[in-house]
């Protein structure tokens, strides 16, 4: 291309814009149906049921370690549909611009959202593009909607309409990494801390998962609000009790030492590569072992179980042997940061 930069002629829906969807988009999301140029795309699918999903991303900064906005943004569509029981098969994106950004910086964002679709077995079918004056926007702004398929026998993953006491909680590794990987850019530049994000797609972990027969009742990627929040929600919709081993839950000591240095707890920091899982209690330790075999389950373990007690209550049981109450997030303890 040309342009250096991205100018308000590359919203406008003439040349410049028809350059910029040919000559970078079409260059990294090429597949059949995206070039078909249609207003909508027309897509095959198998039998079940469908899933469907979409989120924003508006993360600051834009690159951080282990990833950028736009790896982000295909990971956390493609997770959104694989902890739902889902086979992700399909995303568009949306990308509001403000102008004046520079389109190298834009080409390795949509670089990387090409590699990690590849990696992740999807194809982006679909998009548009919106440049706003500078200053309405914070650099690139990216929306995702994805689409998957989700056999009958998993339709209860998403609801958890099948939990009860005994069922086992699973994480899939050590927590809050992608957090403090972003907090660390923001409060330390060019300082190295070690801590890499999380960031990456779930769904081959997941369906390695099923696809071993274990009783996986609910799911659900430890986003926003981080691992305390999802044990909060599934004990607020289900009326259980919830009991984690703080000693049980992975923490990379890097990370921890960040949390301790900024002030933050670990459990309400944000992740965008791991996964809670509710199983059978007889099928938990199978679990974390299919999950060990995949490099993004390395730090898989049996972190706690839901309870008939403290109905709608999580507790925490702490190192020093006490018990706390594990809330829902209050306030944004993380801003921007997905």
């Amino acid at each position: 291309m040309r342009e250096k930069n991205i100018l308000l002629g590359h919203g406008s829906g003439g040349k410049l814009t028809h350059s910029l969807i040919k000559e970078l988009f079409f260059k990294y999301f090429e597949n059949p149906v995206l070039l078909q140029q249609c207003d909508s795309a027309i897509l095959g699918v198998s039998e079940g049921r469908l899933a469907f999903t979409t989120d924003a991303y508006v993360i600051d900064p834009l690159f951080f370690p282990g990833g950028n906005i736009g790896k982000l943004a295909v990971c956390g569509t493609v997770n959104d549909l694989a902890v739902s029981g889902a086979v992700p098969l399909y995303i568009s994106a949306a990308f509001i611009i403000e102008e004046g950004f520079p389109i190298k910086e834009l080409e390795e964002i949509v670089s990387a959202m090409a590699d990690e679709a590849k990696k992740a077995g999807v194809q982006v079918v679909a998009g548009d593009t919106k440049v706003v004056n500078k200053g309405q926007c914070d650099k690139v702004f990216i929306n995702t909607s994805g689409i998957g398929i989700v056999e009958e026998k998993h339709e209860h993953i998403s609801s958890g309409s099948k939990l009860e006491a005994g069922d086992k909680v699973i994480i899939s590794g050590s927590i809050a990494r992608h957090g403090m990987a972003i907090m660390a850019v923001r409060n330390f530049g060019t300082f190295k801390t070690d801590i890499q994000s999380d960031c990456a797609c779930l769904n081959h972990l997941v369906q390695e998962v099923l696809s071993s027969g274990a009783r996986v009742k609910f799911m659900r990627d430890a986003t926003r609000g981080g691992l305390a929040t999802v044990i909060c929600e599934i004990t607020q919709h289900t009326g259980l009790g919830a009991e984690i081993r703080e000693e049980a839950v992975p923490i990379d000591e890097n990370v921890r030492g960040m949390c301790e240095l900024l002030g933050f707890d670990p459990f309400y920091v944000a992740n965008e590569g791991t996964v809670v899982m509710v199983a059978h209690p007889d099928d938990a330790d199978a679990i974390v072992a299919a999950m060990k075999k995949n490099h993004l389950g390395k730090g898989a373990a049996v972190v706690g179980e839901l309870v008939a007690d403290h109905p709608g209550k999580a507790i925490l049981q702490t190192a020093i042997g006490g018990n706390r109450i594990m809330d829902m997030l209050a306030g944004e303890q993380l801003p921007r940061i997905c």
